[in-house]
C-alpha cells in the first residue's frame, strides 16, 4: 500500500524533478521508522474496500465517485462500514456511492468562499500545505489543475485519503505524509493552498518563506487562516490553549498579516474573504463524534470562546510571489 514509486515517475518527467533528490529518502525512512501504531490497521480498512466502477466522477460542484446503484447492498455495507473505521473524518463531505461522508467541516462552503478569487487553476501545478484527507485536492483537481499535490504530515489523513482515491485513483492527485519543513525549496508551483495552517505554526514569518519558496515567481498564494480585528500591530498570542486548542501560536489581524506578507516579499496582497465560522460549517458529526465547535465557544456568548477570547474569525489573504 505505500508505494510510492508512481508518484516517483511523474516527478522525474515533469517540472518537479529536484523533489526526487530528497523525497524518497524520506518516504522510506518514514515508512520504516514513524508509523503510528494504528497504521496497519487503516492499510487493512483500505485493502478490504471492494473494487468498484463509478459510473460518475463529480468533482466541480462537490466530490461524488459512484451512484448508489452502481453497487450491490452487500457492498454498500461494507464500504460504509471500512469507511467508518477511519474515523473522525475532519474535512469533506465526500460521496462514494450515495454514501455520504458527512464531515466535521463543510469545507465545500470554503471552498465556495475562495474559488472565485483565484486565478484560472487549468494546467496548473498545486501544491496544498495542510491539506488534511485531502478534500480541497480534489476540487483543484475539478477546477482543471495539472498536477495537484497535497502534504500533511498526519498519518489517519493520509489514510482517508487513500480510502478515497480507491474510488477514483486519479494519478494528478496525490498526498504526501510530509510536513512543510521537509520540503525543499522547488519554486516551480503556480499555486499553493494554506488553509488553516498559520496559526499552528510557532514561527509564521518563517512559515510564510517557506510557503513562497515553493512558488515559481509571480505564482499565486491562497492563505487561509483565523485573524483578529485590529491594526498593523494587532496580533494575538493566546494563553496555554485557544478554543481547547493547545497548538495555536499567532492569530494576526489582516493588516498584521498583509504586513507580514509584503516583508516576505510577497506582492499584490488582497483580503479576499471574512468570515466567522458558524456552528453549521463546524459540528459534530456521525462520522466526528468528538467536541466541535460549539463546545469550544463560550455557552453564554458565542461571540467569545471559552477561554473569553474572540471567536474563530477566518480570513483568506491571496499575494503573489
Amino acid at each position: 500500500m505505500l508505494d510510492f514509486t508512481p508518484f516517483y515517475a511523474q516527478l522525474a518527467t515533469n517540472k518537479l524533478n529536484n523533489w526526487l533528490q530528497t523525497l524518497p529518502a524520506q518516504l522510506a525512512a518514514w515508512s520504516k521508522d514513524a508509523l503510528h501504531g494504528d497504521f496497519k490497521l487503516w492499510q487493512k480498512v483500505i485493502t478490504n474496500l471492494p473494487p468498484t466502477t463509478p459510473t460518475v466522477i463529480e468533482l466541480k460542484n462537490a466530490v461524488q465517485f459512484g451512484h448508489a446503484d452502481d453497487i450491490n447492498s452487500g457492498e454498500a455495507q461494507q464500504i460504509r462500514y471500512l469507511l467508518q473505521q477511519l474515523k473522525p473524518w475532519r474535512k469533506g463531505p465526500f460521496n462514494i456511492h450515495g454514501i455520504e461522508i458527512d464531515t466535521e467541516w463543510r469545507s465545500d462552503w470554503k471552498w465556495q468562499r475562495v474559488l472565485p478569487h483565484i486565478s484560472d487553476l487549468s494546467q496548473r501545478y498545486v501544491l496544498d500545505v495542510g491539506c488534511g484527507s485531502g478534500y480541497h485536492l480534489w476540487r483543484m483537481r475539478g477546477a482543471g489543475a495539472k498536477c495537484v499535490v497535497g502534504i500533511d504530515p498526519s498519518q489517519l489523513f493520509y489514510a482517508q485519503f487513500q480510502a478515497i482515491k480507491h474510488f477514483n485513483p486519479d494519478p494528478a492527485v496525490n498526498l504526501i505524509p510530509i510536513g512543510i519543513d521537509e520540503m525543499p525549496i522547488l519554486k516551480q508551483f503556480d499555486t499553493v493552498f494554506s488553509m488553516g495552517v498559520l496559526y499552528h505554526r510557532r514561527s509564521p514569518i518563517d512559515f510564510l518563506q517557506q510557503l513562497k519558496n515553493q512558488l515559481r515567481p509571480g505564482g499565486e498564494l491562497i492563505l487561509e487562516t483565523l485573524v483578529v480585528e485590529g491594526d498593523a500591530q494587532t496580533v494575538l498570542m493566546p494563553g496555554e490553549r485557544y478554543a481547547k486548542m493547545r497548538n495555536v501560536w499567532f492569530i494576526p489581524s489582516t493588516a498584521a498579516l498583509s504586513h507580514w506578507l509584503e516583508r516576505i516579499g510577497f506582492s499584490d496582497i488582497r483580503l479576499v474573504d471574512l468570515n466567522t465560522t458558524s456552528l453549521d460549517e463546524q459540528r459534530a458529526t456521525d462520522w466526528m463524534e468528538n467536541e466541535s465547535l460549539i463546545d469550544f465557544l463560550d455557552p453564554n456568548d458565542h461571540s467569545k470562546t471559552i477561554e473569553g477570547y474572540p471567536a474563530p474569525l477566518r480570513a483568506v489573504m491571496i499575494a503573489r510571489a
